[in-house]
C-alpha cells in the first residue's frame, strides 16, 4: 500500500473518484433512467459498441453470414457507454450487469436474452453448429474461450486502465499489469508457434474472442501501448493477428457500432449488409 493512503474500516463511495470513466462507474446495479431499446426486423437484436468485447460478437455475426447462414441476420444498435446508455431500463432488462454486448434472440416463440460476450459467441456457435472446431478438440476450444474471458480483465481493467486511463501514472500497478499482460502474450505466442489457429487448423470462436483483445493489441490498436509492450517480439501472435485482420468478415465486424476513429470505419448502426457500402460515416457525412 502507498504510504499516502490507509484504507478505512468501511469503504464509502465518492462519486467522482477520478479517471476517464469516473462519471459512469458506481458500486450499485440497476437502471438509472427509463428508456426503451430500439428493435429492428431481424431475428437477432444486438446492443453493443465496438470495444473488444463488442467486436467479438459482430465479427461472429459477419462470419456466420459469410458462411451462408442467412438466419443469422441481425440489427446492431449502439450503446453509448460514455453517456450511460447501459444503465437505461431497457438495457438493464436485457443485461442486468449493464455491460455491452447484450443480445436478444427472437428466433423462437419467446425472445431470450443472452449477455456476456463469451456466452453470446457460444450461443450462436451452437445454434448454427459453426466455428466450434472438430468435436475432439471442443474441450480445448472452450478452454481457450474461457481463458480469454478470465485473462482479458488483467489486460483491460488492469494494464489498460493504469497505463492509459488512470488520472495519474503509478509505477507499481503499471509494472504489475504489464508483467501479466506480457506473460499472457507469451502464452499465446507459444501456443501459436505450432498452430495456425488457437486449437489447430480450425478457425473457431476462441480465435474471434482472443483476437478482439490480444490480436488488436499486437496490431497497435489498444491503449497506444504497442512499443511499450514490445508486441513485435511476439511473432507468432502477430502472424495470427494479421491473418485474421485480413478477413473481410473481421474488417466488417470491426466497423459495426464504431463511434470513433476514421469516418470510413464507423458504421454506427447495422441493419443490412448493404449498410457497409452506404451508411458509414464518410458516406452519410456526419460524425458523433
Amino acid at each position: 500500500m502507498s504510504e499516502t493512503y490507509t484504507p478505512p474500516k468501511v469503504w464509502k463511495w465518492e462519486a467522482e473518484s477520478g479517471g476517464q470513466f469516473a462519471s459512469i462507474n458506481r458500486p450499485i446495479a440497476g437502471p438509472t433512467h427509463d428508456k426503451e431499446l430500439p428493435t429492428g426486423d431481424h431475428p437477432f437484436q444486438l446492443y453493443s459498441l465496438a470495444t473488444p468485447n463488442g467486436v467479438k460478437v459482430t465479427v461472429m455475426f459477419e462470419e456466420l453470414l459469410a458462411a451462408g447462414f442467412d438466419g443469422a441476420e441481425y440489427d446492431a444498435w449502439p450503446i453509448r457507454i460514455g453517456d450511460g446508455d447501459q444503465f437505461s431500463s431497457g438495457f438493464v432488462e436485457v443485461n442486468p450487469n449493464s455491460k455491452i454486448p447484450a443480445l436478444v434472440d427472437r428466433t423462437g416463440a419467446v425472445p431470450i436474452r443472452v449477455f456476456e460476450s463469451g456466452a453470446i459467441l457460444l450461443h450462436l456457435a451452437e445454434k448454427f453448429d459453426a466455428f466450434l472446431g472438430v468435436p475432439e478438440k471442443r474441450p480445448e476450444m472452450l478452454s481457450w474461450l474461457f481463458w480469454q474471458m478470465g485473462s482479458a480483465p488483467y489486460l483491460g481493467g488492469g494494464f489498460g486502465h493504469f497505463y492509459a486511463y488512470a488520472p495519474e501514472k503509478m509505477e507499481y500497478p503499471i509494472n504489475r499489469f504489464t508483467m501479466e499482460t506480457k506473460r499472457q502474450l507469451d502464452v499465446l505466442n507459444r501456443n501459436l508457434s505450432e498452430r495456425k489457429f488457437m486449437t489447430g487448423d480450425d478457425y473457431t470462436i476462441a480465435d474471434m474472442a482472443i483476437w478482439a483483445w490480444y490480436g488488436q493489441l499486437v496490431l497497435g490498436r489498444q491503449y497506444g501501448a504497442a512499443e511499450f509492450l514490445d508486441v513485435a517480439s511476439y511473432t507468432n501472435v502477430v502472424r495470427w493477428a494479421e491473418e485474421l485482420d485480413a478477413r473481410p468478415q473481421v474488417q466488417r465486424g470491426r466497423k459495426v457500432n464504431k463511434l470513433t476513429g476514421e469516418p470510413h470505419e464507423q458504421l454506427h448502426e447495422r441493419h443490412d449488409a448493404a449498410d457497409f457500402g452506404t451508411k458509414t460515416q464518410d458516406k452519410i457525412g456526419t460524425t458523433d
